[in-house]
C-alpha cells in the first residue's frame, strides 16, 4: 500500500519549555510537588511541569481550551488540578505520560485565580471571578458542594486550606479583606480587615499553626491557624515598600518568603517578625517579583520577565541560577554549530531571540540561544527587535540575520552575543522573510518589495513585482535567488553583480507558497504551499519537478533540510511534522502531535538524526529521527 513506508515516530528527546506567562500587577501562583521533585506553572493554554533539581527536564499539559491560570498538585501527588480563564477545572493524572483526564468541573463562571486541596486529596476549593459567586468548595470525585465560599464583595485572589484537622479555609480578595471558614462543610466565620488594599496571597503554614495574608499595601499579617486570631504583622508597619504578590512558608513552618513589586524577595523569621535576608532582584520594571515557591532546599521566585530565579540564602544579590527562555509564541528557529556544539536560536512573537545550547532548555523582542547538550540557554544582550521576529538565518560571517515586524533587519554577531545599533538595517516596508547567501549577500522579502543586501548594506531593490512575494532564498552558489508568491509560483532571479535580474522563469507550485529552502548542497529546491503539498525541484535539470509530497491535513508553514541533503522536514497547522525522502515520495517519517494543540512554527536540524521543533506554545523540542 501507499503508506507502507510511513514510520510513526515515538522518541522525543528533550522539551525546552516556555517560561511562565506574566502580566504586570498580577500574582503568579507556582504549584509545588508534595514529593518535592517538580514545580508547576502556566503559559497560554499549557501547564508546564518542570523538575526542580534539573529544570531542563520538562513536561507540558495542553488539554485546556482556554488560557490556564493556575495548577496545583493534590497532596497525594497522583493528580493535578488546573483551572482556566473560563472557570473550568480539569483534574488529571500525573503518573502517566498521557495525563488522562479524571474529572472536569466548572465551579465558577470566570477566571480561576487559585486552587487548594484538603490534605486527604478529597476536597478542592477554587476561587476567582464569576457572576454568581467568587468561589466554590467541592468533592473532587463528584463535584458535590462541601460548603460555601461567601463573605466577599469582589473577586477572590487566593485560597488555602489548613493541612491538618480541624480543617480551616482562608480566602483573600480585591475587596481588601480576608475571610476565615471552618468545616467541612465549610462555613463563613468572620472577616479579617487588617489590609488597606487588595489581598493577593493567603497561605497556611505546613504544620497548620499559623496562616499569613499578604497584600498590595505591602503588609504581611500572621494569624492563629485554628482560631483565626491576629498574632502580628511582619516587619512592623510594612513588610515591603511595594505590593506583595506571593508568599510561601518554609517546610518547617518557622520562616516564609515574600515576593514583591518592589523588586525584592524577603526571607522572614516568623517568630521574631523580622526579615533575615533581602534578595534584590534588579532595578528594572521586569524585575518585579510576582510569584514564589519554597520546596525542599529550593527557594524560587518569578520575575515579571518570566525568568525563574533560584535564590541563594548565602548570596542574596546573585541567584544560584536563573532560567530564561520564551514567554511568547515562537515564530522561527535555526541552528548554528560552533566548536563542535550545536546552538538553537529561536525568535518570538515579542521580538525576543533565545539561544539554547544542547541538551536544550530555554524572549524581550529578544533572540534566545540554547545549548543543545545541556539545555542551558540565554538571550542576546542589549536592545533588540521591538516586534515579532519573523525569520532568521546564519550568514558566513557567523552572524544571525533576523527580520522583524519592526521593519528592520539585524545582523548580530554570535561570538559577541550582543545587539549593536550599527548592525540594524531599516527597511522601507515590513520584511516577511530573510535569507543569507555566500559573499556577504542577503535577500529580504518585504511587503511589495525585494531587497538585496551585501555586507549589511542595501545594494538593490525591486518594486512592482506583479505578484505578492512571501518568502525568498538565495542558492548556496550565490548566483540565483528564488522567491515564492501567493500566486502559487516560484520566481527565479539571477544575482548579477549588485543586481537582481528577473530571468522570466517561474516554477509552478500547487498553491500560495508558505516556505521554501534550497538543500545545503544546492542540488534541490523544496517548496511548501497552502494546498498542503510539498514539491522538490532539481536545480541542475532546469528546476524540473523531482517529486511531490502529500500528507499534511492543514497548511504547512515551515520547512528545513536535513544536513544529509536527502531528507527535509515540514510542519504546520495540523500540528504534524513529516520528514520526507527526496528520492521516494512514499517514504516518510511522521511525528504526530509534536506540540499538542499548537501548530508547528519552526524547524531546524542539529545533525542528520536530530530535529528541533518550535511552536506557538513557546516551547522548543528536540527529536531523534531514525530512518
Amino acid at each position: 500500500g501507499l503508506w507502507c513506508y510511513e514510520i510513526l515516530f515515538k522518541g522525543e528527546q528533550h522539551v525546552f519549555a516556555s517560561l511562565p506567562q506574566m502580566e504586570r500587577g498580577v500574582a503568579k501562583v507556582i504549584g509545588g510537588d508534595p514529593k518535592g521533585n517538580n514545580f508547576l506553572y502556566t503559559n497560554g493554554k499549557c501547564v508546564i511541569i518542570r523538575n526542580i533539581d534539573n529544570p531542563a527536564i520538562a513536561d507540558i499539559y495542553t488539554e485546556h481550551a482556554h488560557p490556564v491560570t493556575v495548577a496545583k498538585y493534590a497532596p497525594s501527588g497522583f493528580y493535578i488540578a488546573s483551572g482556566d480563564a473560563s472557570g473550568k477545572i480539569r483534574i488529571w493524572d500525573t503518573t502517566q505520560k498521557e495525563h488522562l483526564l479524571k474529572y472536569e468541573y466548572t465551579p465558577i463562571s470566570g477566571k480561576v485565580n487559585d486552587i487548594a486541596w484538603t490534605e486527604d486529596s478529597k476536597r478542592i476549593a477554587v476561587v476567582g471571578d464569576g457572576r454568581e459567586k467568587f468561589g466554590s468548595v467541592f468533592l473532587w470525585d463528584s463535584g458535590s458542594s462541601v460548603g460555601e465560599v461567601s463573605g466577599h464583595s469582589k473577586l477572590i485572589n487566593s485560597v488555602d486550606i489548613r493541612q491538618k484537622r480541624p480543617y480551616r479555609l482562608v480566602t483573600g480578595s480585591d475587596d481588601t479583606c480576608a475571610s476565615f471558614f471552618e468545616g467541612p462543610p465549610f462555613k463563613f466565620k468572620f472577616t479579617l480587615r487588617d489590609h488597606s488594599q487588595f489581598v493577593n496571597s493567603v497561605r497556611f503554614s505546613p504544620d497548620g499553626n499559623r496562616f499569613a495574608t499578604a497584600g498590595a499595601d505591602g503588609q504581611i499579617v500572621i494569624y492563629d491557624g485554628t482560631k483565626g486570631e491576629l498574632i502580628s504583622p511582619l516587619g512592623g508597619e510594612k513588610a515591603h515598600s511595594g505590593g506583595i504578590y506571593a508568599i510561601c512558608w518554609s517546610p518547617d513552618s518557622t520562616q516564609l518568603i515574600s515576593a514583591s513589586g518592589d523588586k525584592t524577595v524577603k526571607l522572614w523569621d516568623v517568630g521574631a517578625g523580622t526579615a533575615v535576608t533581602t534578595f534584590k532582584m534588579g532595578n528594572e520594571v521586569m524585575d518585579q517579583q510576582l510569584g514564589c515557591l519554597w520546596q525542599k532546599d529550593h527557594l524560587l521566585s518569578i520575575s515579571l520577565s518570566g525568568y525563574i530565579n533560584y535564590l541563594d540564602k548565602n548570596n542574596p544579590d546573585r541567584p544560584i541560577r536563573t532560567i530564561k527562555g520564551h514567554t511568547k509564541s515562537i515564530q522561527c528557529l535555526t541552528v548554528h554549530k560552533s566548536e563542535g556544539r550545536a546552538y538553537i536560536y529561536s525568535g518570538s512573537h515579542d521580538g525576543h531571540i533565545n539561544i539554547l545550547s544542547p541538551p536544550f532548555l530555554s524572549l524581550t523582542f529578544v533572540s534566545h540561544y540554547w545549548d543543545a547538550e545541556t539545555g542551558k540557554n540565554d538571550c542576546f544582550k542589549g536592545k533588540g527587535h521591538s516586534n515579532q521576529v519573523s525569520k532568521m538565518a546564519f550568514n558566513e560571517a557567523n552572524e544571525l540575520v533576523t527580520c522583524s515586524m519592526d521593519d528592520t533587519l539585524r545582523y548580530t554577531s554570535i561570538s559577541k552575543k550582543e545587539y549593536s545599533a550599527s548592525d540594524v538595517v531599516k527597511m522601507d516596508f515590513q520584511p516577511k522573510s530573510v535569507s543569507a547567501g555566500p559573499g556577504g549577500l542577503s535577500l529580504a522579502v518585504c511587503i511589495g518589495q525585494l531587497v538585496l543586501l551585501k555586507d549589511k548594506k542595501k545594494i538593490f531593490t525591486l518594486d512592482n513585482l506583479g505578484y505578492e512575494a512571501e518568502v525568498g532564498v538565495i542558492h548556496p552558489g550565490g548566483a540565483t535567488a528564488a522567491v515564492g508568491g501567493t500566486d502559487g509560483k516560484v520566481h527565479l532571479y539571477s544575482i548579477q553583480g549588485n543586481t537582481l535580474k528577473d530571468e522570466g522563469q517561474t516554477l509552478e507550485a500547487k498553491g500560495s507558497i508558505t516556505d521554501m529552502a534550497y538543500s545545503n548542497d544546492g542540488a534541490y529546491l523544496a517548496v511548501i504551499d497552502d494546498k498542503k503539498v510539498a514539491t522538490t525541484y532539481t536545480v541542475a535539470d532546469g528546476y524540473s519537478v523531482k517529486n511531490e509530497f502529500y500528507g499534511h491535513h492543514a497548511k504547512p508553514v515551515t520547512l528545513a533540510w536535513s544536513p544529509d541533503n536527502e531528507h527535509f522536514a515540514t510542519g504546520g497547522m495540523d500540528m504534524m511534522v513529516y520528514i520526507w525522502t527526496v528520492g521516494d515520495a512514499d517514504q516518510r517519517v511522521k511525528l504526530p502531535d509534536t506540540h499538542r494543540l499548537h501548530h508547528v512554527s519552526g524547524l531546524a536540524w542539529i545533525d542528520e538524526h536530530t530535529l528541533v521543533t518550535a511552536s506557538h506554545d513557546a516551547s522548543v523540542k528536540q527529536w531523534t529521527i531514525t530512518y
